[in-house]
């Protein structure tokens, strides 16, 4: 497993899960309906309603014999109650946490489990960018806070995804578990097909093949012939994806950044972020702010090619998290990603030059600040490797 690079896998099929209240009941009618096992891989998991519903459904199903396993992020987990993970181990669900905080780690607490996953039967995966909290899903609500996709995958695909887990799961027992052993030879990602319905491979980031889910995208949109869409959170890109970008935009491609809004869990981020707008609206890049909730899916189409999962394709990712993505080629999929981008589009602010000089000079002061502490933080970081 270490090192290894997922081929594409045909024969696949494809449900795009838009929102909690669309995705969070079908994973745990996934879980009541297990007959074998379960495993669930979460960075962010936090007690309330999301997380009651859900503990329940674990219980259950290894209170019936199903051989449940999770595997949480030990910082993203911090805030599940003593008594729930006592329920959990009571009735024989596995728990295991990745890199366990330590004061005396220091900046080894930065290496992080950013994946989102649930695998059941062996049969059937969901992966995107969901964490099992209120944000998420409130039982009984119509709509979420935060606005998140889910894929929902079944056929061969499924034991790629299985055996992403698994090396994980085993790995996640060693005392260096965080450790960056960078590959000697970094393998390249395989070229996608160039037609066909229900391909699909697993894109992943961990200390080994840290380079797989970002050289698929570079290569992606360098490639792209007629529009690249990029929807995250926290935008801080690469130097390598912002040069991607902006070639783009210069050949004439539709290229659109959707973006999160004013709604924010990290305002410092979207101000850092900003400092790149200038240049990139200059290249011909429309960029979109979304307006009504916290946009939190992390989502690309290039043309008919679609990645999504739990990398935020930001430098900071790309240094401390382990991240999984589905990429795929299916015209079914490709149509929903496309319909998800239009609405959300269609409910964002478009920032124009216009818009972008008419900025407040508190905005200004706020973008100057936290758009030079990130450059400090990334180049002492490049010191360190």
């Amino acid at each position: 497993m270490p090192g290894t690079v997922f081929g594409w896998r045909s024969a696949n099929r494809f449900n795009l899960l838009n929102d909690g209240p669309q995705f969070f009941p079908r994973m745990i009618a996934a879980i009541d309906a297990a007959q074998q096992q379960v495993e669930l891989e979460l960075y962010l998991i936090e007690s309330g309603r999301c997380v009651e519903l859900l503990v329940a459904s674990l219980c259950a199903a290894a209170q019936r014999g199903v051989q449940v396993r999770c595997l949480f992020d030990d910082y993203g987990a911090q805030a599940l109650h003593a008594n729930e993970r006592k329920r959990l181990s009571d009735c024989g669900v596995q728990i295991r946490c990745y890199n366990p905080l330590r004061w005396r780690h220091g900046i080894r607490n930065f290496y992080r489990d950013h994946r989102k996953l649930l695998l059941v039967d062996a049969n059937v995966a969901f992966t995107g960018g969901t964490g099992a909290t209120d944000e998420f899903w409130v039982p009984d609500d119509a709509q979420s806070p935060w606005h998140e996709v889910m894929v929902e995958i079944s056929g061969p695909l499924v034991a790629d995804w299985q055996s992403l887990f698994e090396h994980q799961w085993r790995a996640s027992v060693a005392k260096l578990s965080w450790m960056l052993r960078p590959s000697k030879r970094i393998k390249q990602p395989p070229i996608p097909p160039e037609s066909g319905d229900g391909h699909g491979r697993v894109a992943y980031a961990d200390a080994r093949q840290h380079r797989d889910i970002l050289q698929a995208l570079v290569r992606a949109v360098s490639n792209a012939e007629q529009r690249v869409w990029l929807a995250t959170p926290y935008f801080l890109p690469t130097w390598k994806v912002r040069r991607a970008l902006r070639k783009a935009a210069s050949r004439g491609i539709d290229v659109r950044l959707l973006l999160s809004g004013r709604n924010t869990d990290h305002p410092s981020v979207r101000y850092a972020g900003q400092r790149y707008y200038p240049r990139l609206l200059r290249s011909g890049i429309k960029i979109f702010e979304y307006q009504p909730r916290f946009l939190h899916l992390k989502m690309v189409l290039v043309d008919q090619w679609v990645s999504l999962g739990s990398c935020n394709f930001d430098h900071w990712n790309m240094r401390f998290n382990l991240d999984a993505n589905l990429e795929a080629l299916d015209s079914r999929l490709t149509q929903q990603v496309e319909q998800c981008f239009i609405d959300d589009f269609s409910q964002s602010l478009q920032v124009t030059h216009e818009l972008w000089q008419q900025r407040p000079w508190w905005s200004r002061l706020q973008q100057r600040l936290w758009g030079w502490l990130d450059r400090v933080v990334v180049n002492l970081l490049d010191r360190r490797r």
